[in-house]
């Protein structure tokens, strides 16, 4: 005889690994750490200063 299997349950760890895997692709593609968040704003900031002080004043 087969063994019974609750539907139910089934249902939900079917869907609960089909989330974990949707996460964890979304963040390869999108997440980043605090540390690199960081490290980007402050090479935006300095790129920013740099073009800024290039600047022409016009008369």
């Amino acid at each position: 005889m087969a063994d019974l299997v609750n539907l139910n349950r089934a249902r939900k760890l079917r869907d609960r690994t089909k989330k974990r895997s949707e996460a964890d692709e979304n963040a390869v593609k999108f997440g980043r750490t605090k540390a690199q968040k960081t490290a980007e704003e402050a090479a935006a900031e300095r790129a920013r200063k740099t073009l800024d002080a290039h600047k022409r004043e016009e008369p």
